[in-house]
Parts: C-alpha cells; sequence; structure tokens
C-alpha cells in the first residue's frame, strides 16, 4: 500500500505539511452526491481530506452515466453512496468514508449532528430539502457551501462563486430565497453558493425510463424529484470541484 505521504506529495509541495495535516483532519459531508456532489467528493479526497460523509438514498440509474462520477454500466442498480465510497476508497484507503443512503428531509434532519462537522457541502435537488439543509446548516457551527441549479447549462465560463443574496439569474436561487421569505425564515448567516446565470431549455426527446433520473430499488424514479432537465458532465463537474475547491482553500488560507 502507498503511503499518505507518496499519494499527497504533490498537495503538499503546494500546500505545506500544517494545510495537509488540517486537511486529514477535516470533517465534511456531502447532501446529494449526483453530477456536482460527486465531484466535489472526489476532489476532497484526492487533495487530503480524511474524514468525509456522503449521503444520498438513490440507486445509479443509466441515465446518471453521462455526468456522475461513480456511475457506470457497471454500477448500475448499486446504492450511490457506496459506489461512490468504493472509488473513493480506491484513490486513498485510509480515509474514514461513511456512506449514508438517506435523504435528508424534514422527518430525518435531527439524526445528523451538523455542529460535528466543520464544513457542510449542499448539493441537494430538492426545493424543500434544499431549503431545509441551507436553515440548518446555517444555524450551525460549520461552514457551510451550496450548489444552486447546474441543469440547462452549457458554457462554463459563466459558472461563478457569489453570496447567497447576491445570486442572479438562477430560478433556483430564487424560488429558494421567495420561500425564506414567505415563510419569515430567511438564512441566519451569509453563505456562498456555486451557480450559473444561463438558462436554456430541452429541445431532446423525453425517454421516460432513461431521463427520469436515478430510480429507486424497484426502478421507480423518486416522487420528491419535481421535474428533470438534461445536464451535462463539464458543468455540473466544475460545480462540483468548484464546491471542493471553496473547502479546501478555506482550510487553507485559516492555516497560513
Amino acid at each position: 500500500m502507498y503511503s499518505s505521504e507518496e499519494i499527497f506529495s504533490r498537495s503538499r509541495r503546494l500546500l505545506g505539511d500544517e494545510a495537509m495535516k488540517r486537511l486529514a483532519e477535516a470533517r465534511v459531508i456531502i447532501f446529494g452526491v449526483g453530477g456536482v456532489g460527486s465531484w466535489c467528493a472526489e476532489s476532497l479526497v484526492r487533495t487530503g481530506v480524511g474524514h468525509l460523509t456522503i449521503v444520498d438514498c438513490d440507486r445509479v440509474s443509466v441515465s446518471n452515466i453521462n455526468r456522475q462520477l461513480m456511475a457506470t454500466v457497471e454500477t448500475v442498480g448499486e446504492v450511490k453512496v457506496d459506489a461512490l465510497k468504493k472509488h473513493l476508497q480506491t484513490i486513498n484507503p485510509t480515509a474514514d468514508i461513511n456512506a449514508r443512503a438517506e435523504v435528508f428531509t424534514a422527518e430525518t434532519a435531527g439524526d445528523f449532528d451538523l455542529d460535528s462537522y466543520d464544513y457542510i457541502i449542499d448539493a441537494i435537488d430538492s426545493l424543500k430539502d434544499k431549503g431545509l439543509l441551507i436553515d440548518r446548516a446555517t444555524r450551525s457551527a460549520a461552514k457551510f457551501y451550496s450548489s444552486m441549479g447546474a441543469a440547462l447549462k452549457l458554457d462554463p465560463r459563466r459558472i461563478a462563486v457569489a453570496e447567497f443574496r447576491n445570486v442572479k439569474g438562477c430560478p433556483l436561487a430564487r424560488a429558494l430565497r421567495q420561500r425564506f421569505k414567505k415563510t419569515d425564515s430567511m438564512p441566519r448567516r451569509k453563505f456562498l453558493c456555486v451557480y450559473s446565470d444561463e438558462l436554456l431549455e430541452n429541445v431532446g426527446p423525453t425517454d421516460e425510463d432513461g431521463a427520469v433520473g436515478s430510480l429507486d430499488a424497484n426502478g421507480h424514479a423518486p416522487s420528491r424529484k419535481a421535474q428533470v432537465n438534461g445536464s451535462l458532465m463539464h458543468i455540473t463537474a466544475i460545480f462540483g470541484l468548484t464546491l471542493a475547491g471553496l473547502v479546501i482553500e478555506d482550510i487553507c488560507r485559516r492555516f497560513q
């Protein structure tokens, strides 16, 4: 087995020993490991983050293959977090990867001790569940970053980072702000989001099996996914890698 010193030699050359120590000690949780979250997890583990919890209740479907890290013809039908954990452990076998095949909802939120993490990453699709996570995460002691909508986009040059209240041109961010305003429950503190102001339309045909996204164990589409839009790996991956970059940069700058 290769040592951590060998695996992360290039990271250590750039970041230094103290930052690598802090990365190895960092505790990060990612909610949603689809087209965005899976690539975020990949980058964090490849850079040296030592403790990662990944949360997603879906199984890999054929329609995930075009953009999700662990989705291949060989993993279709597997639980996403299990398939991703298996892959991540081939990168760093000593990493502490906690795979939770669950969904974050009002009913399960109490099962997650958000204060026990240093960083919380939101890559959830569901508007309701996303809003709940934002509310809980901004009440916690952890640093929080969120992905806005990554579907219906083509131009990587329009991907940006902004504080949630300053995100422009993203229907998901707008819907979340409206939801918070309606319920008089704006996030307790500011947080950064990855987003794009580009918004294209679906122009291709809809395949009821191939376009439903992830399937449950019985092959059915999860009911919480209200709409399925086209999305591409180069966009979702940049979203995920940018989220990881925010975490890594924060750790490094905090201990410079």
